[in-house]
């Protein structure tokens, strides 16, 4: 065991080991980006490294306002076209100049079948470059938060594309490798100098970035090095041989907080912490009961709900760093109210009742699916709560594994109950609901609702808060979506996480409560 962690620390000093510059920020967190391809997967971790090399049309500010990026003014034109004004002078990192061909090409993109950002753009029926510097954006009705949806879309060359033949997204759940899944070519802050997966990531700054007078002290040099280990995480960051680290385990903040010469910073994160439940399969593919599922039975979701000691999780596990959910998104989201977010007691007897009632006074087995390396605690979390529901008959068994391996898992729908967490970038309720309570059409509806449940109703709310402009009936819309939803139990809320960034006092930046660190706002000292 000795041999075994001195190995793993000298691995991690030398993957940590770079000819430093003046301004080299060498960060750290659990897991890797997934794909450098960003239309490929949409999961945060990916989307903050590729952040920093391509760049959205319009992107977010530290406080989460909406800002000009590549589209310096947009605004709708008729009921079904939205018109966007792009930054001149653009040049992608290769020397070519950027225009709207770039955009519609990208549009295009994110709505093919393998990308995993197609319900984004649901609404979008066509981009239309109208001038090198225009852009027409067609929609299928009236849709008010298209400014909102583009704020994570990030825009591509053409003619790189062409040129690499990846015209269209990886498709990551069928683990296809093209050239876009290591390499990448964008407008933004950064380029990529060595991409070596799951070992280390340089970018280095982009000479032709466009905002390089604006942000004039970012780093020069970024190196990002994937740790799994917590404890030689905080150690890196200790040490010295790390200046941020996004994720120390939450043990550890007060200790870093105790160090001499680091900081931290807290913020609530948009992002729920739930679990989902295949409800819709006539039978469960992992359990011990045949011939029905006892998912697809309200009572035993309720029931699974009230023995869910959300309290103990949240002091015992995530120490303090999380507020217990109602609903499976967070506080800072349009439509979440103080009410909705109030659960149900936690309530043994009431469960073991429910679950009598439903037929399984002994309960069933059933396989849980979580990742280990993707959400605060999350393999923790996991085993608190097989404690947790074994008090109403329900023996779990615990399948921890990486996110690598647990993402395509889910999107090839081959999992009976599952954790997830869920940001919302648009900060708006649609985006939960079209992502995760929309049917799942195999198209771009429901690209996330991994739980086969199905409501023409809900469906048709979720259609109608699309394109409704006026913002009292909208709200009205989104409010009585949520009632629906929260009745459902499809999915098990927990808790909106609590983020802790960890950072040398030789580093300036702010925290985004979007968990993605965004470096071009950092300074070195």
């Amino acid at each position: 065991m000795r041999f075994s962690r001195l190995l793993i620390a000298t691995t991690v000093a030398l993957s940590l080991a770079s000819p430093l510059s003046a301004k080299t920020l060498r960060w750290a967190s659990v897991g890797d980006a997934l794909t450098l391809d960003p239309h490929a997967q949409n999961e945060g971790p990916t989307a903050a490294m590729n952040q920093h090399i391509y760049d959205p049309l319009i992107q977010r500010d530290p406080s989460l306002k909406k800002i000009p990026n590549l589209a310096l003014s947009w605004k709708p034109i008729s009921p079904n076209v939205w018109e966007f004004k792009l930054r001149p002078n653009v040049k992608f990192s290769d020397g070519t100049p950027f225009t709207a061909d770039d955009v519609v090409f990208s549009i295009t993109r994110v709505l093919s079948p393998t990308s995993d950002f197609k319900t984004y753009l649901a609404s979008v029926k066509e981009a239309k470059a109208i001038d090198p510097l225009t852009v027409h954006m067609i929609t299928d009705g009236p849709n008010p938060i298209l400014p909102d949806q583009l704020t994570n879309i990030f825009i591509m060359s053409k003619a790189w594309a062409e040129k690499h033949n990846v015209t269209k997204p990886q498709s990551y759940k069928d683990k296809e490798e093209t050239f876009a899944v290591r390499n990448a070519m964008g407008t933004g802050p950064f380029m990529v100098k060595q991409r070596d997966p799951d070992i280390k990531t340089v970018l280095v700054k982009n000479p032709t970035y466009w905002g390089k007078d604006e942000f004039k002290d970012y780093p020069d040099e970024l190196v990002y090095t994937p740790i799994k280990e917590p404890a030689t995480r905080v150690a890196a960051l200790i040490s010295g041989q790390l200046d941020f680290v996004l994720d120390v385990q939450l043990q550890d903040v007060a200790r870093v907080k105790q160090t001499p010469g680091l900081k931290t910073l807290e913020s609530a994160q948009i992002r729920a912490i739930f679990f989902g439940l295949d409800v819709g399969s006539p039978e469960l593919k992992y359990s011990d009961v045949k011939g029905k599922n006892p998912f697809a039975d309200k009572r035993v979701r309720e029931a699974m709900y009230k023995a869910i000691d959300i309290n103990a999780i949240k002091t015992k596990v995530m120490r303090n760093f999380a507020s217990p959910a109602g609903i499976i998104t967070s506080q800072g989201v349009n439509g979440w109210t103080k009410e909705l977010g109030a659960r149900p007691p936690y309530d043994i007897a009431g469960a073991k009742k429910l679950m009598a009632e439903a037929g399984y006074p002994n309960g069933f087995k059933v396989t849980l699916d979580c990742p280990n390396d993707r959400y605060n605690n999350d393999e923790a979390i996991c085993q608190a709560v097989v404690g947790m529901l074994s008090q109403i008959g329900i023996q779990i068994d615990l399948q921890a594994r990486s996110k690598t391996l647990h993402f395509p898992k889910l999107q090839k729908k081959d999992s009976s109950f599952f954790l997830l967490g869920w940001g919302v970038p648009t900060l708006d309720s649609h985006y939960v609901f079209s992502f995760m309570y929309q049917t799942n059409d195999g198209k771009k509806n429901g690209s996330w609702n991994f739980t086969g449940y199905s409501d023409p109703k809900l469906d048709g709310m979720i259609e109608k808060m699309a394109q409704e402009t006026d913002i009292e009936k909208r709200d009205g819309l989104i409010a009585d979506a949520w009632k629906v939803a929260r009745e459902t139990n499809a999915y098990l809320p927990l808790h909106d996480q609590v983020i802790v960034w960890s950072m040398s006092d030789k580093v300036d930046m702010p925290i985004f409560a979007t968990d993605s660190p965004y470096f071009r706002y950092a300074k070195m000292k």
